[in-house]
C-alpha cells in the first residue's frame, strides 16, 4: 500500500504543485502554475459550516404537506356574550357543524378535546380525528385552538358586538390537506367554506332558539 501527498509552494509570481509518491519507481512531479495575484485570505464567519438541523429547518418536513385557509363571517341575532357561551360548549358543536360527528372533552384535561369528522364527499367516505387544545380564551371575544395530533388544523372564532342584541361571528380555520384529498385540493377549499357557511347559518338559528328559551 502506498500513499501520496500534494504540497503547495507559493511565490509572488507562481504556484508550484508537488505531487509526491514515496516509492523508488515513481518520481516527484512538479507543476508550475502562473499566479494571477498574490495569495489572499478569505474571512469565513464563525458557524458557516454548521450542519443543518431537522429542528431548525425552515422547510416543511413532508413535501406533500399543504395547508388551506377558510374564513366565514355572519351576523346573528344574539348578544356576543350569548354566542360566545354557546360556542364555548365544544361538545355541542356537532349540533350545527354538518361534518363534525362528535366532540369529546377530556375529563382530566378540560382544555383538550377529541374531535371526529365523518362525511361523504368526492365519492368517498371521509373520516378523520384529532386531539385539539383550546388556548387561553378572551371572554366574550375570542376562542382559539390548535391540534396536537391527528389531522393538522388550527383556528379561531371571534365575536364582535353589533348592538345590544346582535353580533358578528368571525370563524377562521386553517387545516392540512390530507394526502387522500390532495388530488382534489383545488376544489376542497370552496367546498369547506360552503360547509362552514352552512354550519354558521345553523349556528345562527341554534343560538336564536337557545336565546329565546332562556
Amino acid at each position: 500500500m502506498c500513499s501520496s501527498a500534494i504540497s503547495f509552494i507559493s511565490s509572488p509570481h507562481s504556484l508550484i504543485l508537488t505531487h509526491v509518491f514515496p516509492t523508488k519507481t515513481n518520481p516527484i512531479f512538479n507543476c508550475r502554475v502562473p499566479s494571477l495575484k498574490p495569495p489572499s485570505f478569505i474571512r469565513i464567519p464563525y458557524g458557516s459550516f454548521k450542519k443543518p438541523s431537522f429542528f431548525t429547518s425552515s422547510k416543511p418536513f413532508s413535501p406533500l404537506m399543504k395547508w388551506q385557509d377558510c374564513t366565514v363571517k355572519m351576523e346573528i341575532d344574539v348578544p356576543a356574550s350569548v354566542a360566545y357561551q354557546l360556542y364555548s360548549d365544544r361538545e355541542a358543536i356537532p349540533n350545527w357543524m354538518p361534518f363534525v360527528s362528535s366532540v369529546k372533552v377530556l375529563e382530566d384535561k378540560p382544555d383538550l378535546s377529541r374531535w371526529f369528522v365523518k362525511y361523504k364527499a368526492f365519492g368517498r367516505n371521509i373520516e378523520y380525528s384529532w386531539l385539539a387544545k383550546n388556548m387561553q380564551p378572551i371572554p366574550n371575544q375570542k376562542i382559539h385552538w390548535r391540534s396536537l395530533e391527528g389531522l393538522g388544523n388550527r383556528g379561531a372564532v371571534r365575536f364582535y358586538p353589533k348592538g345590544p342584541s346582535s353580533c358578528l361571528v368571525d370563524l377562521r380555520i386553517s387545516y392540512e390537506v390530507p394526502q387522500l384529498l390532495i388530488p382534489v385540493a383545488s376544489v376542497l377549499q370552496p367546498f369547506m367554506e360552503n360547509l362552514l357557511e352552512r354550519g354558521m347559518d345553523r349556528f345562527a338559528k341554534f343560538a336564536k332558539s337557545s336565546s329565546s328559551t332562556r
